[in-house]
């Protein structure tokens, strides 16, 4: 029970601060479950965001419940979960409830122009995370950059990309091992 009590309230936290969706959540995660509690590792958790992607929901939230089953099984996955989406249920009823009253007047207006900027900083930082770890050959470059190329210019969808990514993966190395 103490550890189902701790996942909620550490993805309770993390849900409280995380604005902009699940990509600016990245170096929170990386902060407080991979180099903080050690709960994860760099690759698990570019694994989770895969996949989180690849299925139904909010990135977010889904590399929560990830996170929490490794932790602790279903009842870990449902706590983490819990806690993440507890902040942003409270949040979101609450700013609903102002927001049709405020959202005209210029300061709120501005204050929202520089979360937006912020959050595009937040999901820089976390790329350029994400990119040391992930791209440690020219193979892993090749593929990052097919597939940045093709997200910029195609409206395909990211579950194709993250497919298409694991078989280039998997048949590259596999071919590359063959032939040493």
């Amino acid at each position: 029970m103490k550890e189902l009590l701790e996942l909620y309230w550490v993805f309770c936290k993390m849900g409280a601060v995380c604005f902009g969706g699940g990509y600016a959540m990245l170096p929170i995660i990386q902060a407080e479950i991979v180099d903080k509690r050690g709960w994860a590792t760099s690759e698990e958790i570019m694994d989770y965001y895969a996949i989180g992607q690849c299925t139904p929901g909010v990135i977010a939230v889904n590399t929560s419940t990830f996170i929490g089953n490794k932790r602790a099984g279903i009842p870990g996955a449902i706590a983490a979960t819990a806690g993440f989406v507890t902040p942003s249920v409270i949040i979101i009823m609450i700013i609903s409830s102002l927001l049709k009253n405020f959202a005209h007047i210029t300061y709120v207006e501005r204050a929202f122009s520089g979360i937006r900027i912020c959050v595009a900083v937040l999901i820089i930082n976390a790329t350029v995370k994400l990119w040391k770890s992930a791209v440690k050959d020219k193979i892993g470059l090749v593929i990052c950059l097919g597939v940045f190329l093709l997200s910029a210019f195609t409206p395909l969808s990211p579950v194709i990309f993250v497919v298409l990514s694991g078989f280039a993966g998997y048949f590259i190395c596999k071919w590359k091992g063959a032939s040493e």
